[in-house]
C-alpha cells in the first residue's frame, strides 16, 4: 500500500493551497523527511516532505490549486533504492620508463574570464530560476568560484538598479506577450491592499532626518560591533528603537481598532517588510522594545534569510502592532506606504542623499532621509502622527537619547 502525502494545513483559515513547484520529478526515489514540493498559501510558502523512502509517484501538476487534505503525491516504500553508481576502476599508472602524457589542467571554476564556469549552490540555483538568472551573469565568490546565493542576491540588486539599454531607432521590437498565473500569497496581498485603501481614512505625513550623527555612530564602532555580537550594525536597529521609544509617547500610533473598540498594545511587536523571491512579506520582531541593537540586527537578519528562502512559518508573520519598510534599499526618494493591516499605522524608510540644509544659520550638505507616516486618521489625530513622526526624527538625530527612553540624558545623569 503507497504512502500517501496530503497537504498539511498551514494555519487557521486557510482552505485551500497551490502546488507552487515540485523539487523532486515523478518516478525519483526519495529518502525519508527529504523535501519534494514547494506549496504556496495565501500567507506563506511552506515543503511538503517525504514521509517515507521510496518512489515518487506525482498526482498533481504545478500550479494547480487544491484543498487543504488532498493527497497530491504517492510514495512506493516497498521499492529497492537504486543501486549506487560504479565507481570507474583507477587508470594504471605509466611505467617509469614510460613518458606520461602531458595533460592540460582546466582552469578552475571562477578563476578565469568566464562566469559561466561557477556552479550554483542549492539555493543559488532556486533563486536563480526564479528571477530567469542566467550562471553566467552571477560571479561566484564561494569556494573555487562557487555561486553562492549572496552572489544571486547581488545580481538581483544590480539588475534592479541598472539603467535600462536603450533601443536603437528602427529596431524591430517584440510585441509578444506572457501570462502568468498569480500565485496565493500575490492575489491575497492584492486583496488587502484594496481592502486597507476602502475600509480605512488612510493619510501620510512627511518629515526628514538628519543621518549624520546615526551614520557617524556606525563608522566608529561598526567593526567593534561585528567583532562583539557577529552581526552588522545596520540603520534597521536604531531606526526600530526609535519607533518602539515613540510608540511610547503615542500609544494611539500602536494601537487597532476592533469592531467598536480600539485596542492599545503595551507592547512593540514591529514588522519589517521584505522583498522576498515570492513578493513583499512582514515578518514580525516580538517585544522589539526590551531588545539591544545587537538583538535587533540579529532578530531581523534571521527573519529576513527565513522569508528569503520561503520557510518563515504564518505564526511569525502574524500579529505585528506597527511596520517599517524601507523602500530606500531600491532608491526611494519618497512614497506613501500602505497600512498592514489590522495596523494603523506604517513608517516607510527612503534612501539617504547628502543635500544642503540650514545649520545655526549656515548652509551645510548634511546626509538626509525623507520619513513618511501612513496612518489611519479615523484612530490617529494629525497632532498624534506629526508628534510621533518628530519624535522619531529627534531619536535619531541624537542617538544617545535612545539608550535614555528619549530622554535628555544629562538629566537622566543628575537624576532630574
Amino acid at each position: 500500500m503507497p504512502i500517501e502525502i496530503k497537504v498539511p494545513s498551514p494555519g487557521e483559515s486557510i482552505a485551500e493551497v497551490q502546488i507552487a513547484r515540485w523539487l523532486k520529478n515523478d518516478g525519483d526515489y526519495v529518502e525519508k523527511d527529504e523535501e519534494i514540493a514547494e506549496i504556496d498559501s495565501d500567507k506563506a510558502t511552506l515543503t511538503l516532505a517525504a514521509e517515507e523512502s521510496g518512489v515518487l509517484k506525482v498526482l498533481v501538476k504545478e500550479g494547480e490549486t487544491v484543498a487543504v487534505g488532498t493527497v497530491v503525491a504517492q510514495i512506493d516504500h516497498t521499492a529497492a533504492a537504486p543501486a549506487p553508481r560504479a565507481v570507474p576502476a583507477a587508470v594504471k599508472a605509466p611505467a617509469a620508463t614510460e613518458k606520461a602524457p602531458v595533460v592540460e589542467k582546466a582552469p578552475a571554476a571562477g578563476k578565469s574570464g568566464s562566469h559561466a564556469e561557477g556552479w550554483p549552490s542549492t539555493a543559488a540555483k532556486k533563486l536563480m530560476e526564479e528571477h530567469a538568472i542566467a550562471p553566467g551573469q552571477v560571479k561566484g565568490g564561494g569556494k573555487d568560484g562557487r555561486i553562492t546565493k549572496g552572489d544571486v542576491l547581488e545580481a538581483i540588486s544590480r539588475q534592479a538598479t541598472a539603467a535600462p539599454e536603450l533601443t536603437a531607432p528602427g529596431a524591430e521590437v517584440s510585441r509578444t506577450e506572457r501570462r502568468e498565473k498569480m500565485s496565493m500569497l500575490r492575489k491575497k496581498v492584492a486583496q488587502r491592499l484594496v481592502s486597507v485603501k476602502q475600509s480605512t481614512a488612510m493619510l501620510t505625513t512627511f518629515n526628514e532626518v538628519d543621518m549624520s550623527a546615526v551614520m557617524q555612530v556606525r563608522k566608529q564602532y561598526k567593526d567593534l560591533f561585528k567583532e562583539k555580537h557577529g552581526v552588522g550594525l545596520g540603520f534597521m536597529s536604531f531606526f526600530t528603537r526609535a519607533v518602539c521609544e515613540s510608540l511610547k509617547s503615542f500609544p494611539a500610533v500602536n494601537a487597532q481598532i476592533d469592531g467598536e473598540e480600539i485596542v492599545f498594545h503595551e507592547y512593540c511587536d514591529i514588522g519589517i517588510a521584505v522583498s522576498a523571491p515570492k513578493g513583499l512579506m512582514v515578518p514580525v520582531l516580538r517585544n522589539a522594545g526590551t531588545l539591544s541593537l545587537a538583538q535587533i540586527e540579529a532578530g531581523i537578519a534571521a527573519l529576513a534569510a527565513k522569508a528569503r528562502d520561503g520557510k518563515i512559518s504564518i505564526e511569525e508573520m502574524t500579529g505585528g502592532t506597527f511596520t517599517i519598510t524601507n523602500g530606500g534599499v531600491f532608491g526611494s526618494m519618497l512614497s506613501t506606504p500602505i497600512i498592514n493591516p489590522p495596523q494603523s499605522a506604517i513608517l516607510g524608510m527612503h534612501n539617504i542623499v547628502e543635500r544642503p540644509v540650514a545649520v545655526q544659520g549656515k548652509v551645510e550638505i548634511r546626509p538626509v532621509m525623507y520619513l513618511a507616516l501612513s496612518y489611519d486618521h479615523r484612530i490617529i489625530d494629525g497632532k498624534e502622527s506629526v508628534g510621533f513622526l518628530v519624535k522619531v526624527k529627534q531619536l535619531l538625530e541624537d542617538p544617545i537619547q535612545l539608550m535614555t527612553g528619549g530622554q535628555d540624558p544629562m538629566k537622566v545623569l543628575l537624576g532630574l
